[in-house]
């Protein structure tokens, strides 16, 4: 006797393959719940945080240890203002403009965090260090 046979000649209630309505809900009460907790867990790992990039041209006449200051003094402001989380300053490849040969990256908490920044005490004393030997710069601001 054949397999399908067999299943029915042994007095199975249900046909193979169909599904009856309490089940079907069952799945798709199941379904839904998956796609809800996948969507709070990808709107979970969305960064709500803000990366600041400051492309920096130093003067001609800034020397190795001002700038090395200029970049040791940005490495310390997380300390000093709590809205900074980190600071980059190693350029790995910099693809700036002529004379552009710095980029200091900041990452703030949140936008917030970035308009409290400016002209707070952090702010300020590091301008004392940097704003002296900056030529000029550009900067990006980038969040989700």
């Amino acid at each position: 006797m054949a397999p399908l046979a067999t299943f029915y000649a042994i007095g199975a209630r249900r046909v193979p393959g169909n599904i009856d309505n309490g089940e079907m809900k069952r799945i798709c009460a199941t379904i839904l719940c998956l796609c809800v907790l996948a969507s709070i867990a990808l709107a979970q790992s969305s960064p709500k945080t803000v990366i600041h990039i400051i492309n920096v041209k130093w003067k001609e006449d800034a020397t190795p240890e001002q700038i090395n200051a200029a970049i040791e003094a940005a490495h310390q402001l997380p300390s000093k203002y709590p809205g900074i989380k980190r600071v980059w300053t190693k350029n790995l490849k910099y693809q700036g403009q002529e004379g552009y040969k710095q980029a200091i990256v900041m990452e703030f908490e949140s936008e917030d965090s970035l308009k409290k920044y400016t002209d707070s005490a952090a702010q300020q004393w590091w301008y004392k260090v940097y704003l002296p030997i900056r030529e000029e710069s550009h900067t990006h601001d980038i969040s989700n």
